[in-house]
């Protein structure tokens, strides 16, 4: 049951779209498409061809994929309408009338900025608050309220250690992320090995 501060909090944010609407076009942007800024920190990360890296990225998209599974379920379980479909709200960006709770925009956020940080990486406080910023934007647009990116937030977070935890304490799963990288270097290598080989002159 949504409880009545859980609204007066989404009503106090989303309402500062009329007093600090300069603020606008960047909650837009962190609401929508900050999303893809996290996508392209993986396949940067995953270029950069260090192992390290490597391991992280299987570990953050283990980490998404398992929040967004525990997303689905709770989403059908505990049904929430957003807020612009049971109240008067000022609405920023276009969103589906489908299940408010949690935010899965907050989940995938922090499960890779958790990710990030339990990996030691040198800007993690800026993904950490991008993650953040993500969160807050969703509110401000009109699209969660505060609980659906609380929920989110820990989900992710909490997918994020555990799977760092299996990976650590476990033998079986560090196995066979090891041999699944192996297997994709090899191919890797080999594929670039042929591509810069140098081609023999014409007769």
């Amino acid at each position: 049951m949504l409880s009545n501060l859980d609204y007066q909090i989404f009503q106090f944010i989303n309402e500062q779209t009329n007093s600090f609407s300069v603020l606008n076009g960047l909650m837009r942007f962190f609401a929508e498409d900050a999303q893809y800024v996290f996508a392209l920190g993986l396949l940067l990360y995953w270029f950069s061809r260090n192992k390290p890296n490597r391991k992280m990225i299987i570990s953050a998209v283990v980490s998404v994929c398992l929040g967004m599974g525990i997303s689905f379920i709770i989403g059908h379980l505990v049904y929430r309408d957003r807020p612009f479909v049971t109240h008067a709200v000022i609405q920023l960006i276009k969103h589906p009338a489908n299940a408010s709770f949690p935010s899965d925009h907050a989940i995938g956020a922090f499960a890779l900025a958790a990710t990030f940080w339990l990996y030691g990486k040198r800007f993690r406080l800026l993904w950490l608050a991008a993650a953040l910023l993500i969160g807050f934007s969703r509110i401000w647009a009109g699209v969660h309220y505060p609980s659906d990116i609380a929920a989110g937030a820990l989900i992710g977070t909490l997918c994020a250690v555990s799977t760092r935890y299996l990976l650590q304490r476990f033998k079986r799963p560090r196995k066979l992320v090891n041999s699944c990288l192996n297997l994709y270097e090899k191919m890797e290598n080999k594929i670039w090995n042929r591509s810069n080989k140098p081609q023999a002159d014409d007769a």
